[in-house]
């Protein structure tokens, strides 16, 4: 796994092998208004239970031609009020659906379309989308400004460097957001406008070879105060012959000073279980000398049955001193569990694939759609 912060590698990398992926990540927390928002735009869908299919398949030799990523491209949309899942939306389709030159960072997928904007030094966010099977439309234009970058490069040593090709790309650590979005109720005509201020993030992965093939479990999260930034970022690799990646960058908006700490030891506690949900812990520490960081994973925000969404409360111990007043958004993914049938058909109640009927989407969605309404 090797890791950039570099602007101009946040273009789109036209991977072709199979079971190659690429994804940009956006999120926003507006705590004031107790608002969360996550957009990622997908050229190779890693998650897609079709596209897992569509691989293995493949791999069994059954004459299926090999798996194209744009063939599934896709975009998903999530906000969350005060804990709560307010849109919860993932659809994906063939190329001709995605769009982007591989030269600019400016990527489409439908009308949902982001961009940087080098004079203004943003990222631009123009979102709309039908919801049909919530009855929903949403539209949005979010701004990412740039509050600062960090400067940071670290390849793979594993196998004396001779890995698959993975990257994380970390070009916006922190960011300035605003803009407004629109949620319309198409069923009884009524539609609400919120209007962001926001911190937010954004982030890029991409790989030449299925994410399944090569990483066993995935931490992720990302958290501010006013004085500190902090990511981590923590990979186990389906090879144990293979170290681990446990990284945390922590950044000091006063002095501007970023510090980064790796080989960290890992210790996890609280295990949970859900009925679909991954084995996984509520309480994550990791530690190297005397930086030790905790997290407490506050309240699920979105689950499924190889990842989990947290909003989080993060706390570290540095100096001799404690800090423990950033809170963000964490990630756990297991995504091995995707080569399970069972758990690929529940997924597939979760994703819109364009030109496929299902009618396990339909109802799974008139079901959320119903809870939706009691819950309020």
């Amino acid at each position: 796994m090797n890791i950039s912060t570099e602007l101009d590698r946040d273009i789109w990398h036209n991977l072709q092998e199979p079971g190659s992926y690429e994804w940009w990540y956006f999120d926003a927390e507006d705590e004031e208004q107790g608002l969360s928002l996550v957009c990622i735009w997908f050229a190779g869908f890693a998650f897609s239970p079709y596209y897992m299919e569509h691989y293995l398949d493949w791999r069994r030799k059954k004459g299926f031609n090999p798996p194209k990523a744009l063939d599934y491209s896709g975009f998903s949309f999530q906000l969350y009020e005060n804990g709560r899942e307010t849109v919860n939306f993932i659809k994906e389709g063939p190329s001709s659906l995605f769009e982007s030159t591989g030269s600019d960072i400016d990527v489409r997928f439908e009308k949902n379309r982001f961009y940087y904007d080098r004079q203004q030094q943003s990222y631009v966010l123009d979102i709309a989308f039908d919801y049909p099977a919530r009855r929903q439309r949403i539209t949005a234009r979010l701004l990412f400004n740039v509050r600062h970058r960090y400067a940071y490069r670290k390849c793979d040593n594993n196998n004396h460097g001779k890995v698959p090709r993975h990257e994380w790309l970390l070009t916006l650590p922190r960011a300035d957001v605003s803009g407004l979005v629109t949620v319309e109720d198409t069923l009884k005509k009524k539609s609400r406008t919120l209007d962001l201020c926001a911190r937010g993030y954004h982030d890029h992965n991409l790989g030449a070879m299925p994410v399944h093939e090569y990483i066993d479990t995935w931490y992720w999260g990302r958290a501010f105060s006013d004085k500190y930034d902090l990511v981590y970022y923590m990979i186990f690799f389906r090879n144990s012959g293979y170290r681990p990646l446990a990284l945390c960058m922590l950044h000091d908006n006063n002095s501007r000073e970023l510090m980064v700490h790796e080989g960290l030891q890992i210790r996890a506690s609280g295990l949970r279980r859900g009925l679909f949900a991954p084995v996984h812990s509520r309480i994550l520490s990791f530690s190297r000398n005397d930086f030790r960081v905790d997290i407490q994973q506050k309240q699920v925000l979105d689950s499924g049955p190889f990842y989990l969404r947290y909003s989080s409360n993060i706390g570290f111990h540095k100096d001799g001193r404690e800090h423990a007043d950033l809170r963000g958004i964490s990630e756990f993914l297991s995504p091995g569990r995707l080569k399970l049938p069972v758990l690929r058909f529940f997924t597939r109640c979760r994703i819109w694939r364009y030109g496929t009927k299902s009618e396990m989407y339909d109802r799974y969605n008139f079901v959320k759609t119903c809870l939706h309404w009691f819950k309020r």
